[in-house]
């Protein structure tokens, strides 16, 4: 059976943004800081449009902050 995953690199991009809080992603965004620690941690999978939202509160496309992954 093939697993997938998608992976995030939202606490680099946070950084490399002069180190946003996942307070102030989680307000553009429109989601709770809950949220953004369980992205960050793997354990949650975003919906499309919240996806596309944090891409946008980044400034990058969507595929600079999520990777799918196959095993």
């Amino acid at each position: 059976m093939t697993r997938s995953r998608v992976k995030n690199r939202i606490r680099r991009l946070r950084f490399d943004n002069s180190e946003m809080t996942q307070e102030e992603l989680a307000s553009r965004a429109e989601c709770t800081r809950q949220t953004i620690i369980a992205l960050e941690q793997g354990k949650y999978v975003p919906s499309i449009a919240l996806a596309f939202r944090i891409a946008k509160a980044f400034g990058v496309r969507l595929e600079d902050v999520f990777q799918y992954e196959e095993d």
